[in-house]
């Protein structure tokens, strides 16, 4: 891994780039390359060691630095030893929990942690030792137990705070220790946006905050989702329309995370409207958000239309992770459907299977029980030069997304999308505004989890090249007017410039 002592900018990332291929590590890639004249830090935040594998990327010469770094790491305990504790300040630790239960009445909560912060510091009065080992800790995780925890499991709770609480020392540790830059720049709010938050107050250094999804919504999908988070009641205790309290408790973990970030950050991008309305509703300053749409090499990925046969082939695509937040089981029912319409259809799977490899092994049984074994493919990650000429569709079948760079590559290419009406999608498939609108549907949207709505869509498409041309033009004429490359790196360009030149003079009179 490269090392230095300094970069002009520091790039904060959470399980993306580079040990994750696609979609959020793909525009990445594509940022850190287009800046020849900047060099890159790239601080990892990953979960455990055993979640990530080799490097998926080559690094680009301007990333000077890469470290790596596991808030769950269990070779950072400390040996437990006997402390009482400082009461005074676990009363700070107690109001800031309070203010945390209720943030829109309390906006100093913020304030207050960051003055608390000194305290952690190794052996300070609220250091790691003092949260694991200490009397005044034990008597206040017992107080809230007691105050508020509706799940009869004290146990659980008990390891529930431990797990939640134990990457704020991890974080902060990682903040003093990061290489000098110049511009801090977090690519999601949660953890890495959290260590930003503290890098920021630490260094007064300018921080900026670029969101492709909204963390903080795909972290509650997850937790719903989940079957880690557990839920001690009984069926006769469990009210049908309230979370289990750990879900819960988990949520306001992470929207607390991101109101630090949003509240630290000198520039706050989105993707696309709706997602910068989700931002300030949940606590972002309007003031500092604007918006700024991927954008795909459109010179590079052009000539592969003429690569295409005459018609379209009858092969649907999906280019993306084998997560449950992609829905893959979604498409290989719709699939089921298609084949029985169109014999010599194929759908093909095209991403990376070892992030969840539970979910991957139910998605090829589900192929096999309803036969399709000879026509749905799992191909693994695959080169989207050599995989668009092939196919008839780009296919997501998402629950959730943001702006997909895999759409606007298809487009790119000569390729119409069926979608979810997730994210963007709506958005980059109907468009937005008169004169976008004006070109024509670049596909079909559908419904989430409607494996029938996305058969027929697909079917219409791929049955009638005529509507399938005008689908393709309609997004041919899209992304090479308003996704192209140059666009989304000009405008990163004036971002860049601006906060290099702000200092941290300009930090400390902006009151950070």
């Amino acid at each position: 891994m490269p090392k230095a002592t300094s970069a002009d900018i520091g790039l904060l990332l959470e399980g993306t780039f580079p040990y994750v291929s696609g979609g959020v590590s793909s525009w990445v890639n594509q940022i850190i390359r287009a800046f020849p004249e900047y060099t890159f830090a790239i601080v990892f935040i990953g979960s455990t060691p055993d979640d990530y594998g080799e490097m998926k990327y080559t690094l680009p010469d301007n990333v000077v630095h890469l470290e790596t770094h596991y808030i769950h790491d269990p070779s950072q305990q400390p040996a437990p030893r006997t402390m009482r504790g400082d009461r005074q300040a676990m009363q700070g630790i107690e109001a800031l929990h309070q203010y945390f239960r209720t943030p829109q009445a309390h906006p100093e909560a913020e304030d207050l942690f960051f003055r608390l912060l000194p305290q952690c510091e190794p052996g300070k009065a609220l250091d790691y030792a003092h949260f694991l080992h200490a009397e005044t800790s034990w008597e206040f995780i017992k107080q809230v137990y007691q105050q508020h925890c509706y799940d009869p499991s004290f146990v659980d709770f008990f390891w529930t705070v431990r797990i939640m609480h134990a990457p704020i020392w991890r974080l902060l540790e990682v903040a003093h220790r990061m290489p000098q830059v110049r511009v801090l720049h977090s690519v999601s709010t949660g953890y890495a946006g959290f260590l930003g938050a503290i890098a920021k107050h630490l260094r007064q250094t300018p921080l900026l905050l670029s969101e492709h999804g909204i963390y903080t919504k795909e972290r509650k999908i997850d937790l719903f989702q989940a079957n880690w988070v557990r839920d001690n009641r009984s069926a006769f205790e469990r009210d049908p329309t309230q979370l289990g309290y750990f879900r819960e408790l988990w949520v306001r973990f992470f929207e607390s995370l991101g109101r630090m970030c949003y509240s630290a950050a000198d520039d706050i991008i989105a993707l696309y409207e709706q997602n910068r309305l989700r931002q300030i509703a949940d606590g972002a300053a309007a003031e500092k958000t604007r918006n700024i749409p991927n954008g795909v090499d459109v010179a590079r990925l052009a000539p592969l239309r003429a690569e295409r046969p005459a018609d379209p082939p009858p092969v649907l695509c999906l280019i993306g992770r084998v997560v449950p937040i992609k829905d893959i089981k979604t498409f290989i029912r719709a699939m089921r459907t298609v084949v029985n319409r169109m014999p010599d259809a194929e759908g093909w799977i095209a991403g990376p299977e070892d992030e969840d490899p539970q979910y991957a092994a139910e998605c090829r049984a589900l192929v096999d029980s309803l036969g399709l074994s000879d026509r749905v493919k799992f191909l693994g990650f695959q080169k989207i030069t050599e995989l668009l000429p092939k196919i008839g569709l780009v296919v997501l079948s998402s629950i959730s997304e943001a702006l997909p760079l895999v759409i606007l590559e298809g487009y790119a290419a000569g390729v119409p999308c069926v979608s979810t009406d997730v994210g963007s999608c709506r958005q980059l498939v109907e468009g937005l505004g008169e004169e976008d609108r004006a070109l024509g549907p670049s596909g079909r949207i559908v419904n989430i989890a409607d494996p029938s709505s996305l058969a027929e869509a697909a079917i219409e498409l791929l049955a009638d090249p005529q509507a399938w041309r005008e689908a393709q033009q309609a997004g041919i004429g899209r992304v090479e007017t308003y996704y192209s490359q140059p666009l989304m790196i000009e405008r990163y360009r004036d971002i860049y410039r601006s906060a290099l030149a702000l200092g941290p003079a300009a930090c400390r009179r902006s009151g950070s």
